[in-house]
């Protein structure tokens, strides 16, 4: 897709964060704006925002977890603009930090139902409607640099990131007859207010988390947070990929060394030779280039020489941000909060 003038673009979590800086530049590329999101709040203030600039834009509350009410913003859609959207962009996501091994039934089902099951039942709801619609198009989601990587301390969103990568390649393989491409952008830190969800919308029924979750750990989250990818850079690089017809958008300078980088672990992984080598890389410093990397992915000068993102204010350690809880028996001490 080169030509977004005049089309209907779709986005989840389009009204705050990485799905907002989508909405806008999509909007300043002239398309017919509809964002979906579960939080009323954003949502008045994302269309405020649009009606400031005079531009076309319909707001829909949606649960992605919710299939019916995403069908029914489907026929929404569809009364409003005539048709089903030429570019559908699934960017809604959740996530809570912890140890894996204190993990929960209702973690996993919150941040992968989310993160995992609301592209599911995007790509469910919208892919036929699509197809029929015969004018081809495209879809997109913004999976994660997590999905390249184990998450010790995000085994839920990291294993529910990974897995709608694979999914979106799936359907970029499936969907070419039909003219629709697909690309999964892969950011890592994001300047959002994603660490709001664990307080402020996660539902009742999944409130038990087996890891420290308190304002203060979401504090410090938001002070790491700043220091990301302005939504509306990463939003640009999503345009160029689309209009390139590019599968994977990692959005750095250096994206393709450090998917490299990533996936090498498995060669190590599938010998025992390679079992022994990673675990010689392991005893070894960083590299330069993996500093450099580490520090392009979280936000800091490239030039720094630091080993990881230093927060402004407090310490991990001072709030326990993730830590498990200190009631679970099973975990080893220095991984609880206490």
């Amino acid at each position: 897709m080169k030509d977004f003038a005049g089309k209907i673009a779709f986005i989840t979590g389009g009204a705050s964060g990485a799905g907002l800086g989508q909405a806008q530049i999509f909007s300043e590329a002239g398309m017919k704006v509809v964002i979906a999101d579960v939080r009323q709040d954003h949502l008045d203030e994302a269309m405020a925002y649009f009606k400031s600039k005079g531009a076309e834009a319909h707001a829909i509350k949606l649960d992605v977890t919710d299939r019916e009410a995403f069908a029914a913003a489907a026929d929404e859609v569809e009364k409003i603009y005539g048709a089903p959207p030429d570019l559908l962009v699934l960017t809604a996501g959740v996530n809570v930090f912890g140890p894996a091994e204190a993990s929960t039934y209702d973690d996993f089902d919150w941040v992968v139902g989310v993160c995992f099951g609301g592209v599911v039942n995007g790509l469910i709801t919208f892919v036929p409607r699509m197809i029929k619609a015969g004018k081809g198009g495209h879809i997109a989601s913004t999976v994660s640099w997590g999905a390249f990587g184990a998450g010790p301390s995000t085994a839920p969103y990291s294993a529910a990131k990974a897995a709608v990568l694979n999914l979106l390649e799936s359907y970029f393989v499936s969907l070419k007859p039909y003219g629709i491409g697909v690309t999964a952008v892969c950011p890592a830190n994001i300047n959002s207010k994603i660490y709001e969800a664990a307080i402020k919308t996660r539902p009742e029924k999944f409130k038990n988390t087996g890891y420290n979750v308190s304002e203060d750990t979401q504090k410090l989250l938001a002070s790491i947070h700043k220091n990301g990818m302005d939504p509306r850079v990463l939003a640009q690089w999503l345009k160029e990929g689309i209009e390139n017809e590019q599968f994977l958008v990692v959005p750095y300078p250096s994206g393709p060394r450090m998917v490299e980088i990533a996936l090498s672990r498995f060669v190590d992984y599938a010998s025992p030779e390679g079992m022994k080598r990673l675990e010689e890389k392991q005893k070894q410093p960083p590299t330069e280039e993996e500093i450099r990397h580490n520090n392009e992915r979280e936000g800091y000068d490239v030039s720094a020489r630091r080993t990881a993102p230093q927060p402004p204010a407090g310490s991990r350690v001072d709030v326990g941000f993730a830590k498990a809880r200190k009631d679970l028996d099973w975990i080893d001490p220095r991984k609880k909060y206490n």
